[in-house]
């Protein structure tokens, strides 16, 4: 352990691990203890918040799992959190934690399942599957139009990280051509055909028939979709979004959808969760809505990622290494 002094850690891991799973996390520790919070039956609901016990909040050093962040004032010893999710606003946000203490995400977990999320998303609007869904369930039997290929279409994929650049590779497998858009447009991602920064994004949306979006929460991507952009899509355009949802203005996207000025929206992810009941978007039948499920561990290699991140994070705090952090603070 390089003579990292560990006298006084103690790891509390609040993921719902199997006997195997915690042998590798008593083994990564090198000697920290571990104490393990994740029920057995819990096993497949990464949803559910690390129930980490009262007497250990004030003594965990370390912490792998989503604990509520209200409690975050009783996790008096903490210096690293290492959430299960690929997002950290909750435990960033001013106030909710000190800033001496370490955030990292399971960042790299999630890419295979939301970017074929995403993509499922994509051809059913391109069939018209969400406008038969609902005909089934009034037993209506009726011709719902024409519909579009992938083949030969573009793809703008906004946000080029782990989910995107699954997306793209997907997109170009269904014969799609990609365009990338991120800060650093100098920086070429696997799938993607062309690079280009934020700021051409105004230039490239007319000729992009499907918007492809897992930002990060920022600033500057807050709303990134407002009314403005959403107007300099084509009418054959669809919107995915399966980042942060409050990239895209909902009230401005409800707008163009009712207005036939685009053909159709996938969601995943909402400024607001759950989807409030009186959003008209539960009514369009051209927007998809599915409650934030494309991650998580609903696919089961991604349980096994969000491990092996966890793990090699753990190996890190022992010996008195950086952290990985994928969490940007």
């Amino acid at each position: 352990m390089s003579g990292q002094n560990n006298e006084g850690k103690l790891i509390v891991n609040g993921i719902p691990v199997d006997e195997a799973d915690k042998q590798r996390f008593i083994e990564a520790a090198g000697g920290v203890p571990v104490e393990f919070c994740g029920t057995p039956e819990n096993f497949g609901d990464m949803k559910v918040k690390a129930q980490i016990p009262e007497e250990l909040r004030g003594k965990a050093t370390a912490v792998i799992g989503n604990f509520d962040p209200s409690l975050a004032p009783q996790f008096t010893s903490l210096e690293w959190l290492q959430t299960w999710s690929a997002g950290v606003d909750a435990y960033i946000a001013p106030g909710v934690l000190p800033a001496s203490v370490k955030v990292t995400s399971a960042t790299g977990a999630y890419g295979q399942s939301v970017a074929e999320h995403m993509i499922a998303m994509m051809w059913a609007l391109m069939k018209n599957l969400p406008r038969y869904v609902r005909n089934e369930t009034t037993h209506r039997w009726h011709d719902e139009g024409t519909v579009v290929s992938p083949e030969g279409a573009t793809a703008l994929v906004v946000g080029t990280g782990d989910i995107g650049s699954h997306f793209a590779r997907l997109a170009k497998a269904a014969g799609m051509r990609t365009m990338g858009v991120r800060r650093n447009a100098s920086q070429p991602v696997e799938g993607v055909d062309e690079m280009h920064g934020f700021d051409e994004l105004d230039a490239l949306l007319p000729s992009a028939n499907v918007v492809a979006m897992s930002l990060p929460r920022a600033a500057d991507t807050h709303h990134m979709f407002d009314a403005h952009k959403l107007g300099l899509l084509g009418s054959e355009a669809i919107v995915i979004n399966g980042g942060r949802g409050d990239a895209i203005d909902l009230d401005a996207l409800h707008d163009v959808l009712a207005a036939g000025a685009i053909r159709g929206a996938g969601l995943d992810v909402f400024e607001t969760e759950p989807l409030p009941e009186a959003s008209p978007l539960w009514d369009d039948v051209n927007c998809l809505i599915t409650p934030h499920v494309a991650g998580g561990d609903h696919l089961a290699g991604n349980t096994g990622r969000i491990i092996d991140i966890a793990l090699a994070n753990i190996r890190r705090y022992v010996a008195g290494e950086p952290l990985v952090d994928n969490a940007h603070r």
